[in-house]
């Protein structure tokens, strides 16, 4: 149903901004949360935490005149109750149901999808290279990006084409300007901002082996090769290419201080294999990786901050409430790291999630070879990256 399909309650209830619900999660208070969309959508994704109380009843079970007993019953309570939605309507319709049966509800503002444009910037504090280095955090989707900021200029590392007018605002704020927008990879979770930042003055990159895709633009972007340097203020990004999740897979090490290894390695787990070749290919592509882990990532020096590109619920921030790690750490921490490779491909098949809502379509749009305007590519993005290989850490205590 569309919003303006649902009867007016004859109580009307406040909305809460997504914004104002993330701060209340993030600052440990209590959350109690009635999600009113589809069984299914709320299996695939939804608001998460230690502090959050939540509970799935579909908003069908409101329309009657008289709401059952039964299902009052299922409904928690809180202080107040945040009812949301996909997009707002229903749930101030069930709010307001809610409210006429004297519950303390509010409604979240834009439901889901107001949630999905949450988009926060925190600084890397143990970055020590030139100029100072932001992570970018995408709390529906776990999506990360990178903005280094260094005399004057300013580059962004996985940028997602729905903030585009976030990074060049964020630089301006910054003083810099922003010089350079690089992609790790063809991803498949999200549609890439390099074209659009491109568009608007940015340099876009992207990496030359991704060219094997078929990549219909790489000729109208800079082509970054295993080795190259782009300077941006004080600062350099190096390239690194470390192939596995993708055949494409590149890593940026900004600044000799912190490596951004899109899906190669994240704080929690290794990249999962089977986005580009499926199943059949996953075991080539682990090796792959293995291979780019061992050569490429760990021998960089301990104190090599990792960053990648995505973070789940199994990821601890660390005390400056990035996602990121030194390798030395992780290195302690993940056994994944240190196992031979037979052992390592076994690990890496044994437990993969499923595969991203409507990976192949943003797949295929972000190779250029088909078109996705803004909402299209919204919506196309929306649920949870699910690029790693395991649900769960593969980091021990």
């Amino acid at each position: 149903m569309d919003a303006d399909d649902f009867p007016t309650p004859a109580v009307e209830v406040d909305e809460i901004e997504p914004s104002e619900l993330k701060a209340q999660i993030d600052a440990g208070e209590a959350v109690t949360i009635l999600d009113a969309r589809m069984n299914g959508d709320f299996d695939e994704w939804h608001i998460d935490g230690e502090n959050v109380e939540i509970a799935n009843v579909p908003y069908f079970h409101f329309l009657e005149d008289e709401v059952e007993a039964d299902i009052l019953e299922q409904v928690p309570e809180g202080e107040p109750l945040v009812v949301l939605c996909a997009k707002g309507g229903a749930s101030a319709f069930v709010a307001g149901k809610l409210a006429e049966n004297g519950r303390d509800v509010v409604h979240l503002d834009e439901g889901m999808n107001g949630w999905a444009r949450i988009y926060e910037r925190v600084e890397v504090s143990r970055y020590d290279g030139p100029g100072t280095l932001y992570q970018y955090q995408r709390p529906s989707s776990g999506c990360l990006g990178y903005l280094l900021v260094s005399d004057g200029e300013a580059a962004v590392v996985d940028p997602l084409r729905a903030f585009t007018d976030r990074y060049l605002d964020d630089a301006e704020e910054l003083g810099a300007e922003l010089t350079y927008a690089f992609d790790t990879h063809i991803h498949a979770d999200h549609i890439s901002g390099v074209r659009a930042l491109d568009d608007e003055g940015v340099t876009g990159v992207i990496p030359e082996a991704a060219r094997q895709r078929d990549v219909t633009y790489i000729d109208e972007l800079v082509s970054a090769d295993d080795g190259d340097e782009f300077a941006v203020g004080d600062a350099t990004v190096e390239t690194v290419y470390t192939p596995g999740h993708t055949s494409g897979m590149t890593s940026y090490l900004l600044g000799d201080s912190l490596l951004a290894t899109g899906d190669g390695l994240f704080i929690e787990s290794v990249a999962r294999p089977d986005l580009e070749e499926g199943d059949e290919g996953a075991p080539d592509a682990a090796r792959q990786l293995y291979e780019s882990l061992q050569t490429k990532v760990l021998t960089q020096d301990d104190d090599v901050l990792v960053g990648g590109a995505h973070f789940s619920d199994a990821a601890a921030p660390a005390e400056d409430g990035t996602y990121t790690a030194p390798i030395g750490q992780l290195r302690e921490e993940m056994d994944a790291l240190t196992m031979d490779e037979d052992d390592f491909v076994e690990t890496v098949l044994a437990d993969m999630p499923p595969r991203p809502a409507n990976y192949e379509d943003i797949i295929a749009t972000n190779l250029g070879q088909q078109t996705a305007d803004d909402d299209e590519a919204f919506e196309l993005e929306l649920g949870p990256n699910n690029c790693a290989a395991s649900q769960d850490a593969l980091t021990g205590d």
